[in-house]
Parts: structure tokens; sequence; C-alpha cells
């Protein structure tokens, strides 16, 4: 008894927060990461770690859930949690502290250690993971971490997520093939998603590894009812197809802030906790209205670092080479076609963008209807440009080593709500 009062004392002076996000629910997930960055709640990576479950998204559609996305995985999830524990679901934005209170009163009571999450509440956590064992050893807090894919990535906490998150029961079964230098290894299926710890929400990967290597690459995005809002990092644009008046001033802001959140992202599973907190910290400025003055002030120093780091440079430079002309061809039209090159090319692309719209969110004209490219490609064709980033994955990923896989994945970042929102390509196009 004592060592259960003592857990759950420890659980609700500073809860590890597990979230589970839906595709559609973009706009509660950046509620709850803020609210948890407010609070200094950790975000944890998997359900062992969990104390407070946290799931996002609207339960009846639109914006993710519905009783298919609980009944899938949710169940999963939660069995894996050990007591004492507690779950909430945030459907609203504007109660997110609300619903984080009430799950930290149900985690303090021991209530919620059976079944039913609060269909009330709604949260978000950006997939930020614990690296305590890195960040006590970061002399230099520019730079990140050289052995940081490779340790959570390969056998760590990233490669056990899928199964844990209840993709997969168990651990991955193990058959023999030859590989590619004609030996025989064991051949791993290996899920990774949909909750994982800085990833796209709603995105299964399926992979076939032998040794290190992706053989095999399967997209899988989770099944969820179509939404009647748009996108929310592509919404300036479509409102402007739509023929709804959106200054230019507010497209460079959701730009500058969908770029800083995709960069988070991607600064948090290269290893680089400090730049990613950094990072998500000016998205949320961005997203509160500072003005362009300030947003500059915040993002001139971040673009630097991210553009000074040779640790980054040597982690990223040669992964995910995809040139000009192959983006074309798959149908991609947005930063990754720019870059014309590798997940190191990618990045800088978000850094210019990221300065040039800091630079713009004052303005007030008009943005042209003609201008449909949000922040992942065009909107005025008819099929969402992540559904063209997620169609390259597979060529990616294959052949790559299963550390790299990840960081892959993070320099496109396929916004998945693009897929739930199916009007959106429609009525885009037939203003283009």
């Amino acid at each position: 008894m004592e060592l259960r009062r003592a857990l759950v004392r420890a659980a609700v002076s500073r809860p590890g927060v597990l979230l589970a996000v839906s595709p559609g629910a973009t706009r509660q997930r950046l509620a709850v990461e803020a609210e948890l960055a407010r609070r200094g709640w950790p975000c944890v990576s998997g359900p062992t770690e969990t104390d407070l479950l946290v799931i996002v998204g609207d339960r009846e559609g639109g914006g993710g859930g519905g009783e298919g996305w609980e009944s899938d995985w949710v169940a999963g999830l939660w069995q894996g949690i050990p007591a004492p524990k507690a779950r909430v679901w945030v459907m609203d934005p504007e109660r997110t502290a609300d619903a984080l209170d009430s799950g930290l009163a149900d985690l303090e009571r021991g209530e919620h250690e059976d079944d039913h999450p609060h269909d009330e509440h709604d949260e978000h956590h950006e997939h930020h993971e614990h690296h305590e064992h890195h960040e006590h050893q970061q002399n230099d807090d520019t730079a990140p971490h050289s052995d940081h894919s490779g340790h959570d990535m390969h056998g760590g906490r990233h490669g056990h997520a899928g199964h844990d998150m209840g993709v997969v029961e168990g651990l991955p079964m193990a058959d023999r093939a030859d590989d590619r230098d004609g030996l025989r290894l064991d051949v791993l299926h290996v899920p990774l998603g949909p909750v994982l710890a800085d990833w796209p929400a709603g995105l299964v990967l399926r992979l076939t590894l032998q040794g290190d290597i992706v053989q095999e690459v399967t997209v899988e995005p989770v099944t969820t009812p179509p939404s009647p809002h748009p996108p929310f990092w592509d919404e300036p644009w479509l409102r402007t197809a739509a023929d709804e008046h959106v200054s230019r001033g507010d497209a460079a802001r959701r730009l500058c802030a969908a770029h800083l959140d995709s960069l988070g992202r991607f600064f948090a599973v290269a290893g680089w906790d400090d730049m990613a907190a950094r990072t998500r910290h000016v998205r949320d400025r961005a997203l509160a209205g500072a003005t362009a003055a300030e947003l500059t002030s915040l993002v001139s120093p971040l673009i630097r670092r991210a553009q000074r780091s040779r640790t980054l440079r040597w982690l990223t430079t040669g992964l995910g080479a995809m040139p000009a002309e192959q983006a074309r061809q798959r149908g991609v039209t947005g930063p990754a076609l720019v870059a014309d090159g590798d997940v190191y090319s990618r990045m800088l692309v978000w850094l210019d963008a990221v300065g040039r719209s800091a630079a713009a969110c004052d303005v007030t004209e008009a943005l042209d209807a003609a201008e449909v490219v949000g922040p992942r490609g065009r909107l005025d064709t008819p099929v969402p440009p992540s559904r063209a980033l997620l169609d390259s994955l597979p060529r990616l990923l294959e052949g790559t080593e299963f550390a790299c896989a990840r960081i892959i994945v993070a320099s496109l970042d396929p916004d998945l709500d693009e897929l739930t929102h199916v009007p959106a390509p429609r009525s885009v196009h037939s203003h283009g």
C-alpha cells in the first residue's frame, strides 16, 4: 500500500503523458502540446512510462476518432499502461486545461484504472521523447547527439513503441531469408505507428527488415471518417479558394507555424531535444498572434543554429535522397520538390520558408485565390499533397538502415489530416 501511494504521489506531481492523436485533430494537438509545455509535464514515448493517456480527437468523426479509432488500438494502449493510470479524451481545444486537470484528479484518486475515458476532454502531446540520458551529457546544446538515431530508432523505444501500443501484440516474429549479400538473416516484420513520439498522426508503416536494412515498406494510414473541416495547416488557402477573404499575413503565419511544427518533430527525432522544444515554443507564439518583428527575432537564432550544426549535417546528409525529377514523377509539389535532394536539403527549405513567412505575418493585403500552395504542396490538384509524400515513402525507405527510417519520415512530415478531408481536393480543383 505504501509503495502504491508513493507511485501515485510521483505520478501526480509530474505525470508522464502519452499522446494518442487521431488524424484531423491538429488544432487539438497543438492546444495540448502548448498546455503541457506550460505545465512542464513530460511527454513519454510508450505505455510503460505513462501515467496519463491523452486521446486527442473527436469520437464522432470530423476530427478523427470514432468507435473504430478507439477499438482498434486505444484499448490496446490502455491495457499496456501499468497502474496507477488515468486517461482523458480531448475534443475541444478550449477545454484542454480542464481535461488535464480532470485526468490529474482521476490519477490521484485511482478512478480510471479500469475502462472508460472521459469523452468530454481533449488533449494532445506532440510526442516529445525523454532522453535525459542524452540531455545531461549535452555540453554543446547547439547540436544534436550523433548516437540518438541509432539508439532509439533501433532496439530502443522507437522500435518497440509499435508493439507496445497495440499495433501488434507481442514481439515481432523472425523468419529467415537471403539478404542482398546472399547471407541468411532473420526477417523481422516491424510496425511503426500509429501512436509514436514525433510521428505523423494516424500513420502506420509496416517494415520488413533483414538485419538493420529495410527490405519492404507498406504504408497503411489509419482509416477515419471523413471530416467536414479543412485540414488545419491548409485552411487559409482552402478558404481563399472558396472565395473567402484571407490576408497574405494570415497565410504566412500559418505557413510559418506549420514548418516550425515539422521542424520541431524533425529535431526531436534527430535527438536535438532542446532545439525541438524551442522550435515548438516559437510555433506557439506564431499561432498566438506574435508580430512579424517578434517572430523574426525568435526564428532567426533558430535558423542560424540549425544551419551551423555540423552534427546535424553529418547525421542527415545523404539520407532519403529524392531528386526533383523523381519528386515530380511521384506527384510531389511542395518543399520536398523544391529541396531537390536529401533529408538535410529538405530541412534547409523549411528553414528558409520559416524566415520568409515570419517576416510577412503582418501583411494585410488579400491572398490571391490562385496561390493554392499549402505547407505540403499544391492544393489545386485532385490528390492531396500528403498523399504523394506517403506514396514516396516506400522507395525512400527501402534499402536504408532502420535507424534512419524515422528521420526520413520526419523530413517529409506528411499530414494525414489532408486525407480525412475528402471534399478539399475537389472543391479547390473546381477553382483551379
